[in-house]
Parts: structure tokens; C-alpha cells; sequence
């Protein structure tokens, strides 16, 4: 799956700017690239066996085969060009593209001579030139014209003899009169996948900087409202302080109070920011693990989220670590569900005898005084060939309160 950015060097990475976008739909690019170089292969090889089936001279074979090798090689400049392009920019990359229309010329004019075909040398030019940064309206009218005027030279070919009356002789002819219009079919493909490319990562920044917005509206109402009360207690405080002491200090003590309050609305702001529904952690666990080529069983409970998130979430971050880190990559299992009054979460994985050792390390170590914190138990399996964590917590009541000791 962007902002106009410079230009890259031809065969080389786009700039910085446009990274996160080629390595988005880079696979599509070398699709389409394909799809266009291999319209190209079929076009030249049509034109060879052409040119083979008429009494020629061994050159010309030569020319319209290496020629047209040649020409591909330059179409890929072309298209690399195309891609790395600034988008409304100035005028064209002269100096990239100046010998790769040039190589198109110059072979139009040696196979079309080859071939005795007009047609044929003016294809080369005609498809080069559609594979340039066109403006998207200029573009149509450059395809068209180009159509137009290969079928102009077609009806000139045919007129001096130069076509065959049969079928397979038009084939190359018709095939080499629509090519601009199918390449230039497949980069308006490229182009439409870029656009939605670009407008779902512009609806990304956008809620990303909603989400801010929301941010900091909710801490300045919060921390506003806070001030504005332990500066009014203050001050009354101050008023206070010399005729009646005991009512200042009494100010004091709500002022201190204030903060207090302030700091805990602070905290639970930013628990409520940085906490993830437990459903969503037990998901996110099976779909990096699926995504490592291991074949994940999942079975989470539909009422998940009412579990104690900032005491089970670590521990399933970590014990997807260890799955990665240490397990033999074939298979894991993971379950989440109710256990009587509090939750069980467990995760199986196939084992690599050469990292058993290593689960006893201090992950597991810090999971167990973390489950312990809030009452739970974690327990450590090993056996059959596999390595099991369960971890049972109280429900989130019992868990916030810190749990039986």
C-alpha cells in the first residue's frame, strides 16, 4: 500500500518520502511491469517469426531480435522512471529518459527497414512515448493519436504490399496497433492502486491526529478544571491565613486533596488510553503467529474484555515472545476463557529441544511475580513435546483490589 517526493535514481529505492508507499505495493508494480514487458516479449517475437516466414537477410533477423532485446531493456528505464515520477511536476526527466527514446528510434528505423514495414518502425517510438509521465488527460490524446497513427502506417503497409493477405500476417499488425492502449491500461491500474494507496494512508493520519486532538482535549479539560480549583484554594487559602489559620489550613488540606484527585484522573487517562481490550491481545497473538508460518487453535471467550487487562496483557505479549523465540514453529494452541470466579489463559506450543532450557529464564520469572501481584497462579508444563503456560487471575474486581495474598 503519499506526498510528491523527489526523484530516485532509475533502478534504485524511491526516496525517503515515498518508502512507506513502494514497500506497500511494491508486488503490484512488478505485476504491472510485467504485464507490460511481457506485451512487449510477444510483440517482438510475433514481428521475428514474421520476418523469419519472408526470403531476408540473416541482419535483419539479428536486428529485430537483438534490437528488440535492446528496446525492452530501455522500456524498464521508462517504467522505472514512471514509477519514481513527480506527480504535476515540470516537464520530463530528460536526462533519464533521453536514451531510452532515442534506443526506440533508433530501432524503429532499423527494423522497420528490416521488415520493410513502416508499422514497424514506428511501434517502438509510438510505446515509448506512451510510457511516459503524461499529464492524465494529455495522456488519452497521446494514446489515441498514437493509435491513429499506427493505423494510418498499417493502411500504408498494406497499400504497398508490405502485409500478407492471411490471418497469422495481421496478428503482429493488430497486436502492434493496440499495444500503447494495453500498456498504458495496466499503469492506469497502477495509478488507481497508488490513489488508494495514498488516500488510506491519508485516512490513517487522520485519525491518528483525531485521536490526538481527542487527546488533548480530554487532558486539558481534565487538568484545566484541577488548576482552576487548587488555584482558587490557594488563594482563598492565602486570604485566610492571617485571621483565621485553622480555615486556611483546611483550604490547604482540599488544595492537596486537589492534586491528589488530579494525579489519580491523570493515571486513569492514560490507563484508558494505553489499555487493550484482552479479546483484541489474544487476537493480535494468533495473527502474529499465523503470520510466522505457525498454525495457530484459538479459542477466546466473548466476554474477554471483562478480564483484568493490565495483569494478563504482558503476559500474553510475552508468551507469544517466547512461542517465536524458542518453539519448533509448527504449531501452537491458545485459550481464553472463564475458570469458576476468575479467568485461564493458555498458550501450547511445539518445543526446539535446543532452546528448553531458556524457557526458565527471567520472562517467566518476572510473569509469575506480575501474576502474583494480583492473587493468580502461573504454571509451567513440559512434556510430549510440548511446552505449556497457564496463568489463572481472579476477575477484575478481585484483581484491582490486588487479589487474595
Amino acid at each position: 500500500m503519499s506526498s510528491s517526493s523527489a526523484l530516485a535514481s532509475p533502478l534504485g529505492d524511491p526516496p525517503p518520502g515515498a518508502r512507506a508507499l513502494a514497500r506497500g505495493i511494491t508486488a503490484t508494480w512488478w505485476y504491472t511491469v510485467t504485464a507490460v514487458v511481457f506485451i512487449e516479449v510477444f510483440l517482438v517475437f510475433a514481428w521475428a517469426l514474421r520476418v523469419l516466414a519472408t526470403p531476408v537477410e540473416p541482419a535483419a533477423i539479428v536486428v529485430v531480435g537483438i534490437g528488440g532485446i535492446v528496446w525492452l531493456a530501455s522500456t524498464t528505464v521508462l517504467l522505472s522512471a514512471y514509477r519514481h515520477r513527480v506527480e504535476n511536476g515540470p516537464g520530463f526527466p530528460w536526462a533519464r529518459i533521453a536514451v531510452p527514446l532515442l534506443v526506440a528510434v533508433v530501432y524503429g528505423v532499423a527494423a522497420g527497414l528490416a521488415a520493410n514495414s513502416w508499422l514497424f518502425g514506428v511501434m517502438p517510438v509510438a510505446q515509448s512515448v506512451v510510457l511516459l509521465n503524461w499529464q492524465r488527460g494529455v495522456r488519452v490524446r497521446v494514446v489515441g493519436l498514437a493509435t491513429l497513427v499506427m493505423i494510418g502506417v498499417a493502411f500504408v503497409d498494406g497499400a504497398r504490399g508490405a502485409l500478407g493477405g492471411g490471418i497469422p500476417d495481421w496478428i503482429p499488425t493488430l497486436y502492434a496497433i493496440v499495444i500503447p492502449a494495453m500498456s498504458v491500461s495496466s499503469l492506469w491500474w497502477w495509478d488507481v492502486l497508488v490513489t488508494l494507496d495514498r488516500a488510506r494512508a491519508s485516512e490513517a493520519r487522520l485519525a491518528a491526529t483525531q485521536e490526538r486532538l481527542r487527546i488533548a482535549t480530554d487532558v486539558h479539560d481534565l487538568q484545566g478544571h484541577h488548576l482552576q480549583v487548587i488555584a482558587l484554594q490557594l488563594e482563598l487559602a492565602e486570604r485566610l491565613m492571617p485571621r483565621d489559620p485553622d480555615a486556611a489550613l483546611g483550604e490547604l488540606r482540599a488544595a492537596r486533596a486537589s492534586v491528589d484527585d488530579a494525579r489519580q484522573g491523570t493515571r486513569d487517562l492514560a490507563t484508558r488510553f494505553r489499555s487493550v481490550p484482552l479479546g483484541d491481545e489474544v487476537a493480535n497473538a494468533r495473527d502474529l503467529l499465523s503470520a510466522a508460518g505457525i498454525a495457530v487453535e484459538a479459542e477466546i471467550a466473548p466476554d474477554a474484555g471483562e478480564a483484568p487487562a493490565s495483569a494478563l496483557g504482558p503476559v500474553i505479549r510475552e508468551t507469544t515472545t517466547n512461542v517465536l523465540r524458542h518453539g519448533a514453529g509448527r504449531h501452537a494452541r491458545l485459550s481464553f476463557a472463564r475458570a469458576g470466579e476468575g479467568w485461564r489463559y493458555e498458550v501450547v506450543n511445539d518445543v526446539d529441544p535446543g532452546a528448553l532450557r531458556e524457557h526458565a529464564g527471567s520472562g517467566l520469572d518476572g510473569m509469575k511475580r506480575r501474576i502474583a501481584e494480583v492473587g493468580g497462579t502461573l504454571e509451567v508444563r513440559d512434556e510430549g513435546g510440548e511446552f505449556a503456560v497457564v496463568v489463572t487471575v481472579p476477575s477484575r474486581d478481585d484483581a484491582d483490589r490486588g487479589g487474595p495474598r
